[in-house]
């Protein structure tokens, strides 16, 4: 996919006169691209549409309207981009409650190595996880990773073709798979050139 340039970007006056509208396009988009795996963990997959919003979320919330600022939001968030022949993905593990959560995260370390994705017909995929820095410590994982699931041209070909797509988790504290709706999937198979 094409990465995000200064040319693809709205002034912060335009933005403020769009955002509504605009925000509410990449809502719907995004819920198509949100997958729930159990009740504690969710895969959020990114492309242009997602990383442009946060992009312009940026720039509006930091008043950023000088070409070094820009510069370096699109210089942090093109990385996310999926580049054709994988999936980019925010992986959040999720518990409400703080004390809950301090206790998960010590038993779930590593849980972003055990998410994988699987198309019909072919071996689970793992991710690369957290290029950018190391996101966890030998007493607890993060709650926030970020994953590249790096797919094969033959398994490509197949999402293309519309191949099905589970997605889980096979952690010893956290099991659970999720077959893919068809707007899921499709929002999906759109990633893929």
């Amino acid at each position: 996919m094409d990465k995000l340039t200064r040319a693809d970007l709205m002034s912060l006056e335009q933005y403020s006169m769009e955002r509504k509208a605009f925000r509410e396009k990449v809502m719907a988009h995004k819920a198509n691209r949100k997958i729930h795996i159990g009740s504690n963990a969710t895969l959020y997959f990114e492309d242009r549409l997602t990383m442009l919003y946060q992009v312009q979320e940026m720039l509006r919330i930091e008043k950023i309207f000088e070409s070094a600022g820009i510069n370096e939001e699109l210089e942090a968030y093109n990385p996310l981009i999926p580049d054709g022949s994988n999936w980019k993905a925010t992986f959040m593990v999720e518990f409400s409650d703080v004390e809950e959560r301090k206790v998960q995260l010590g038993r779930l370390i590593g849980i972003e190595r055990k998410t994988w994705v699987q198309v019909a017909g072919f071996d689970k995929v793992y991710p690369i996880a957290n290029e950018d820095l190391t996101r966890e410590t030998e007493e607890k994982t993060s709650a926030v990773h970020f994953l590249r699931f790096e797919l094969t041209p033959v398994i490509v070909a197949a999402v293309r073709e519309g191949a099905a797509i589970a997605m889980g988790i096979e952690h010893p504290n956290y099991t659970h798979t999720v077959t893919l709706s068809e707007a899921s999937r499709a929002s999906l198979a759109a990633d893929l050139g």
